[in-house]
């Protein structure tokens, strides 16, 4: 008996939905919509994050690692313990550094020994008018260096100084490149750190190696609470000067997503709102009919109201898929790269739009549901 009267109430509700189907249709695609911009920009909101933090080490790097207390220098070792000790995925690029004082033709400079490779990587905006140095026996001068010697690309530069022992050496060096980066930078000359190592006599010595990574807000600072408490002697330092506006960022990127999000599911309320009411109303004499035959309100709400559930049910199938796709093409046509499927909140956007749908339908069931059917019958 239970079976039949489910059965029963199935074809009624397929039987409703067909015949009005041109008006749910506009409904139905609303729901849809709603669910599709949904889903997409939340998943785009989980993925951004991810994205942008790659997007915004073009600013430089995001942590740097120096000596626990300041004492003392970083060996060769300790990059390979924070390279292990970090996610791979998460790594744009580790560089260690190296700070000497040297002379050049008396005047005293502070040079930075170098992988370059790895700079590029962790310093990418630094605009170079030349080349990076290809071998030991060339190097890099800062802007401000080289508008107070006169020398260029090209120009020979001589470098003196104290190696480990104490004792004096001499270096002609060749300038490959003048860098630009507005900082502090533009004051220093860079070499190979190999360069430097043979100079000064002492190999594997580091003052920090600076960090670039795909990681921002609570991630960035839990990753680097974790290396400092796997490794003791070495201090994770995140820069703020970099942080702090990718956090500004993409927290008032997120407050826009879900503001845009808020009023496209407002607009299929009121979509699918004014639908029903019309439905309600072409149904006036059904509604009365079943009334006058012994139908209580809530049976007749109750046929409304899963109408409803199952228009969003069907246009958060519909959404879903449309959402992903919508995600994709955005994550592709803006980054540049695909984003990680969020095939969780698929069953989420699907419970939110029969939600929003049902919610929706509150209105115009509860007017069908207080229909007299006397009076309905007779016209008024």
């Amino acid at each position: 008996m239970i079976r039949s009267n489910r059965a029963f109430l199935a074809r009624m509700l397929l039987s409703s939905l067909l015949r009005r189907r041109s008006r749910l249709l506009v409904a139905l695609l609303g729901v849809a919509l709603g669910a599709a911009v949904l889903l997409g920009l939340v998943t785009l909101c989980y993925d951004i994050p991810r994205q942008m933090s790659r997007e915004f080490r073009s600013y430089g790097a995001n942590m740097v690692f120096v000596k626990k207390g300041g004492a003392g220098r970083l060996q060769a070792e300790d990059l390979r313990k924070v390279e292990a000790a970090l996610s791979k995925d998460a790594v744009v690029g580790l560089s260690p550094f190296r700070y000497e004082s040297v002379r050049s033709r008396m005047l005293p400079y502070t040079a930075v020994g170098a992988v370059f490779a790895d700079a590029q990587k962790t310093s990418p905006y630094w605009r170079i008018n030349g080349e990076y140095p290809r071998n030991d026996s060339e190097i890099l001068i800062g802007e401000d260096v080289s508008a107070a010697t006169g020398l260029g690309v090209g120009s020979p530069m001589p470098i003196d100084g104290r190696n480990s022992s104490a004792e004096r050496y001499e270096r002609e060096m060749t300038i490959s490149g003048v860098v630009a980066t507005g900082g502090v930078e533009d004051g220093f000359v860079f070499m190979n750190l190999s360069a430097m190592e043979d100079m000064t006599g002492e190999t594997g010595a580091l003052d920090l190696i600076e960090g670039s990574l795909a990681l921002g807000g609570e991630d960035l600072a839990a990753a680097a609470a974790d290396l400092r408490a796997a490794l003791p002697e070495i201090d994770a330092r995140l820069v703020a000067r970099v942080t702090s506006p990718e956090e500004r960022v993409l927290s008032k990127l997120a407050a826009l997503v879900y503001l845009v999000t808020a009023v496209v599911l407002s607009l299929t309320m009121i979509c699918v709102a004014t639908t029903m009411m019309t439905v309600v109303i072409e149904r006036r004499r059904e509604i009365g009919l079943k009334k006058a035959l012994g139908a209580g309100a809530g049976r007749v709400a109750g046929e409304f109201l899963a109408e409803g559930l199952i228009l969003g049910v069907a246009g958060g199938l519909l959404g879903s898929l449309g959402g992903l796709i919508f995600a994709r093409l955005v994550s592709q046509s803006v980054f540049g790269r695909p984003l990680d499927w969020e095939f969780h909140l698929v069953p989420l956007t699907i419970l939110v739009s029969a939600l929003v749908t049902v919610l929706a339908s509150l209105i115009p069931v509860s007017r069908a549901a207080e229909a007299e059917p006397a009076l309905v019958l007779r016209g008024e």
